[in-house]
């Protein structure tokens, strides 16, 4: 199993349009190496290929990488289809950029999919351009995707994204996915939105090779800190790296790596006390376009 780490930063990138903390001011001198929002692309075979995720940055990070480049015939693709960990802007708006291509599959529990159907009205909008089938995924029954891929969804989350207003749609908001090439019986765990450390997760690392994992924020103050407005951990759902890393520390045997990294993060910057704790305890925060064979 192949994967590539399309994009790594949060909803907005690094640097953010309208941000002008210091790792921001870093990316834009050069200094600090520049992120597309957060995408995972899986493969089993090398032919087809899965996006975990569709970021607003989608055209870019396919054109930059070789093996999701179309062909042989001028309209073939071996992007197959997308698998949603959750209904948030950054991880599902790039679907409407992916609207050309035919026969292109969508996997996504009951409750995203309503939400990109009801309160965003997306997926009307894509039925318009192209046939694509869309499927739901049930957490804890495993679904197999073209390359010989085998995927489990487990809850981790009940965050809904805040254009979903007043929702009374229950279900799984946010899941991980355990990916297994059932070849090879190599295992990756996604999941780039995490509120707390769950009992789930867990058990999803008992016997995976790869975490990618939700690296949001490295501490709970740290959007009020660096920006100087409210928002915190609280606010935006997401368990910081500082409470995150004690748990990794026990998973030595699982190569782990942190995404959806916010553009105030510290460990954006590796000359960082933070990001020196981060290699001090095996773990990566990889650039863009890292490939990962698992």
């Amino acid at each position: 199993m192949k994967a590539v780490l399309l994009g790594t930063a949060a909803g907005g990138g690094f640097p953010q349009w309208n941000c002008a903390c210091a790792p921001c001011d870093g990316a834009r001198s050069g200094r600090l190496a520049s992120r597309s929002q957060d995408c995972l692309a899986l493969s089993g075979d090398d032919r087809n290929w899965w996006l975990f995720n569709a970021s607003p940055d989608i055209r870019t990070q396919l054109v930059a990488t070789a093996a999701l480049n179309p062909g042989p015939g001028p309209r073939d693709t071996p992007v197959r289809g997308v698998v949603l960990t959750d209904a948030e802007l950054d991880h599902a708006l790039g679907l409407l950029t992916l609207r050309g291509a035919a026969g292109v599959e969508v996997h996504a529990t009951a409750a995203v999919s309503e939400a990109l159907h009801g309160d965003l009205d997306l997926r009307a909008v894509l039925d318009r351009y192209a046939d694509w089938t869309w499927h739901d995924v049930v957490p804890g029954k495993p679904f197999d995707l073209d390359g010989g891929l085998e995927v489990t969804a487990v809850p981790i989350s009940g965050k809904r994204p805040k254009y979903t207003g007043g929702s009374t749609v229950d279900g799984d908001w946010v899941v991980a996915y355990r990916v297994v090439d059932r070849r090879t019986g190599g295992t990756l765990v996604y999941a780039p939105c995490l509120a707390t450390w769950p009992a789930a997760l867990e058990h999803l690392l008992a016997d995976a090779d790869v975490l990618v994992l939700d690296g949001t924020f490295h501490s709970p103050d740290e959007m009020g800190v660096r920006t100087g407005g409210s928002h915190g951990q609280a606010a935006m759902g997401h368990l910081p790296i500082a409470h995150s890393l004690p748990e990794l520390r026990r998973h030595p045997g699982v190569r782990r790596i942190y995404t959806h990294l916010n553009n105030t993060n510290p460990v954006l910057d590796p000359d960082s006390p933070e990001h020196a704790d981060l290699v001090a305890a095996g773990v990566e925060v990889p650039p863009d376009g890292t490939v990962i064979e698992i």
